[in-house]
């Protein structure tokens, strides 16, 4: 998928120069060769034609179909999204739910399966996997690989890095293998983990992104993934912002070329074939507020990076976070029967913030259950709070009891039961 960098390269090298050519294969070696001034000329016609051909596969642009904010970027690319990783709500997108080939994106679901299952203990980050013939990558530079020898064995979280930095296809098939025995019974695993989180335009068909007809996913889908990944794999979700990984004595780079540029950006994925053109899913996080995008299918490395960059920037100056109601505050007071207390305060069980464009003037409104009895437990929701902007809801959150209502004695029951049968 893509080809990898080796030690030799500097990272620097790597990435502005082959992360951001359409082709990493250029920077192979070539037979040197006298400077005379036609081989010069002869050596700059190909970098005029890759321009060209750059320019001749770019994308008209594409507008919007969803903004919660003016003035979006209309993008070069078949579908892009903008999420907000707090509240998962969609700030922006063009052709968000198009079913499109995901390349290595698809690696964000295999190592978000391997993150779940090292943490509920089904896997150690020192077990060992052994590297069968399927697996392994013969030596090719033809697709993206972590070099795992034939036979040879890798520990988990060593294979977990190769996934996410490397973009080990090896290492995909492998730990798959392991933990399914056998690609396609890991794309069962895939599959039921996207339909739990809610990924409706979504089938993976392997580990890995190599291409297939029926492999699919969307730009919404891949956003919620990422956010799962982030929230769900907090301890390992650092490895998605490491620059580089060696393994077998070949370091390689990580193809997100804003991770060398941004220091707001810690993640997630590269991916790229003929098929699925260049695609990026980005997480960047400025003060109190996290992003993800997404950049499906556009025509080099440079314009998904660009685009990324763009969509960013875009998100950051027209969004901002606010606190409709401050945390632990009493927005409310409910009524109990058969308590030993006739009333109990309302409040946020966490803290609250919305992000919204910028300047937008947020209200709010208390809604409480009717009818309740104790008892009452403190931490019950028992109510919510709905937030609105000029007449649309824009959030709520839950309203939960700051105290315990403990029910009444029989003697004060029976009287309470007494008084409310007259009070009717």
């Amino acid at each position: 998928m893509h080809t990898p960098h080796f030690s030799h390269l500097s990272v620097a090298l790597a990435i502005t120069v082959g992360a951001l050519l359409p082709n990493s294969g250029a920077l192979a070696a070539k037979p040197h060769k006298a400077k005379t001034s036609a081989a010069k000329s002869a050596a700059t016609k190909p970098v005029a034609s890759k321009k060209a051909a750059s320019a001749v596969n770019a994308l008209p642009p594409l507008p919007a179909e969803v903004a919660l904010a003016p003035n979006p970027p209309a993008l070069q690319s078949k579908a892009w999204l903008l999420m907000d990783f707090d509240s998962g709500e969609v700030l922006a997108s063009a052709n968000a739910n198009e079913a499109l080939p995901p390349a290595s994106l698809t690696k964000m679901m295999t190592s978000y399966i391997v993150e779940q299952a090292l943490r509920s203990g089904k896997l150690k980050p020192t077990d060992l996997v052994t590297v069968s013939e399927n697996a392994w990558c013969r030596g090719t530079s033809a697709e993206s690989c972590m070099y795992l020898p034939l036979n040879s064995q890798a520990t988990v979280i060593d294979l977990l890095r190769g996934i996410i930095i490397q973009s080990g296809n090896d290492a995909s098939k492998a730990i798959a293998e392991h933990m399914a025995s056998s690609e396609s019974g890991f794309a069962k695993l895939m599959n039921a983990e996207a339909q739990r989180l809610g990924m409706t335009h979504t089938n993976f068909v392997n580990p890995t992104g190599l291409p297939d007809p029926a492999h699919k996913s969307s730009a919404r889908d891949l956003a919620i993934l990422a956010r799962a990944i982030i929230k769900d794999g907090a301890e390992y979700y650092p490895l998605y912002a490491e620059r580089d990984f060696k393994y077998n004595g070949i370091k390689q780079g990580n193809r997100n070329a804003l991770l060398y540029t941004d220091p707001t950006v810690d993640g997630l994925k590269t991916g790229h074939t003929s098929e699925a053109g260049y695609c990026l899913v980005t997480s960047s996080k400025r003060n109190d507020t996290r992003l993800i995008s997404v950049i499906l299918n556009t025509h080099s490395a440079q314009a998904r990076a660009d685009q990324t960059r763009t969509l960013l920037g875009w998100g950051f100056g027209s969004f901002e976070k606010v606190t409709p109601i401050a945390a632990n505050a009493v927005v409310g007071t409910a009524k109990v029967t058969f308590g030993k207390a006739d009333t109990v305060s309302a409040g946020l069980a966490t803290p609250w913030m919305l992000t919204v464009p910028r300047g937008t003037s947020v209200q709010t409104a208390v809604e409480i259950k009717p009818g309740l009895e104790a008892p009452v437990a403190k931490g019950a929701v028992i109510g919510k709070v709905v937030a609105t902007s000029n007449g649309k809801p824009i959030g709520e959150a839950p309203l939960v009891a700051q105290a315990e209502v403990a029910r009444s004695g029989w003697l004060l029951l029976a009287w309470q039961h007494v008084t409310q049968l007259f009070s009717k």
